[in-house]
């Protein structure tokens, strides 16, 4: 038999899971604070539902689980590989969300807002930063068209950034009409936006060079590439050239509005800026784009956007939607590498006590719960060895149970 878990999964020991505990439990404070309710989805979905999803490359990182009995035996006998599976394992939290609204949309009223922390899993190579099985902490916003719900979105997830140690925030924000407009006008075809936005998507992975090739090799308009690689370059503030070239477009107002309004929420606590390269690269948004980035970490820590027309796919019904997913992965390793003390923790000290002692243990354990955590271990032969076990464990002292008030702090 293996010990080691499957690759890209991992185990916890005690103290990462308590930081893990301490920040989800954070974090959901946080959006319950600001007016957002949590459900709870399977993680399981039907396949065909993951597969007609439109989410971009996730599509390639699905984990399918294979029919049980005759139904398998009759697909493998006819060697019909797309009726193997029938299930799959969630990649994210918004196809099962949208799912979820449309199953039980009689008891819910819009506009609904709603918080999603669980583990999800894709089929990837594993890597730093890359595993198969990861949790997520989504908010979204179901039922308006409003610009404000982005404006409403920013705002709680920076403050839930802050309010778990994190720095330095930037908040990048884009809009997918503003940037196939942008587009046309420079001179690419409406046919080839989806191909030119899958390249500029790269741009941080093989820069503005790499990004010119590859779209030479599409055969795109060599002026079309000069022109955006022109706008990428200038120091020109990027929205105000953007509006020179595009006019007031509505998306363009809609930024502006929820950038001005963000500024002034932020009060100096975190930064936002309008950035033409943000693509995101799932092909359910239609407005709106957004990421969360800190120097202290490279990549975005929290991203999402507008996704208008995903639950139409399981309803006749148009139910706009907008939605913030934390990277809790990238948090939890900044933090925990960063040697992240817990703030407001109570101590944890060791009741030790000798065998046969337990019951008087544990009620002498229970008068100091209230200021402390408290283990209660038996007395082994070697106490020494057991101390340095403890220390190491992160407590903070031990208390003999036959001497309750003489309690004993580890020398830091």
């Amino acid at each position: 038999m293996r010990i080691q878990p499957v690759r890209g999964t991992r185990d916890f020991l005690p103290e990462e899971t308590r930081l893990r505990d301490y920040l989800q439990e954070k974090i959901l404070h946080t959006y319950v604070q600001n007016g957002f309710e949590r459900i709870l989805t399977p993680a399981l979905e039907d396949v065909e539902n993951l597969d007609k999803s439109e989410g971009g490359d996730n599509l390639n990182l699905i984990f399918k689980i294979l029919k049980r009995g005759e139904k398998l035996e009759r697909a493998v006998e006819e060697s019909d590989v797309d009726e193997l599976a029938d299930i799959g394992l969630r990649y994210d939290l918004t196809l099962p969300l949208c799912r979820y609204y449309a199953n039980n949309k009689a008891h819910l009223s819009l506009p609904f807002k709603v918080i999603q922390l669980d583990r999800v899993y894709r089929a990837e190579r594993p890597q730093r930063g890359r595993m198969r099985e990861f949790v997520q902490c989504d908010i979204d916003i179901l039922g308006s068209d409003s610009h404000e719900c982005e404006i409403e979105l920013i705002y709680v997830m920076a403050k839930t950034l802050l309010a778990i140690g994190m720095k330095n925030l930037v908040v990048r924000i884009n809009d997918r009409r503003l940037h196939n407009e942008l587009l046309t006008k420079l001179g690419f075809s409406e046919e080839e936006h989806s191909s030119v936005s899958i390249t500029l998507d790269k741009l941080d992975k093989i820069g503005l060079e790499g990004v010119r090739e590859e779209l030479l090799e599409k055969e795109c308009s060599e002026e079309a590439i000069d022109a955006y690689s022109q706008m990428l370059e200038s120091k020109e503030p990027a929205l105000e050239k953007v509006k020179s070239i595009v006019g007031e477009h509505e998306a363009l107002l809609s930024l502006e509005s929820i950038i001005k309004a963000s500024e002034r929420l932020s009060g100096g606590k975190y930064t936002i800026e309008y950035d033409l390269s943000l693509i995101r690269g799932q092909g359910y948004y239609t407005g709106t784009v957004f990421e969360i980035e800190t120097p202290d970490f490279p990549g975005s820590i929290a991203g999402g956007g507008r996704y208008d027309k995903l639950i139409e796919k399981f309803i006749d019904e148009d139910v706009p939607a907008v939605g913030f997913s934390i990277g809790f992965e990238r948090i939890f390793s900044i933090l925990s590498e960063a040697g992240f003390v817990i703030p407001e923790e109570k101590q944890r000290i060791a009741v030790i006590y000798d065998a046969g002692m337990i019951t008087e243990a544990i009620s002498g354990a229970e008068e100091l719960r209230d200021k402390y955590e408290v283990t209660l271990f038996e007395r082994p032969k070697k106490v020494g060895r057991l101390f340095n076990r403890l220390e190491e464990r992160g407590f903070s002292g031990f208390v003999y149970a036959d001497n309750p008030d003489n309690l004993r702090l580890f020398e830091k």
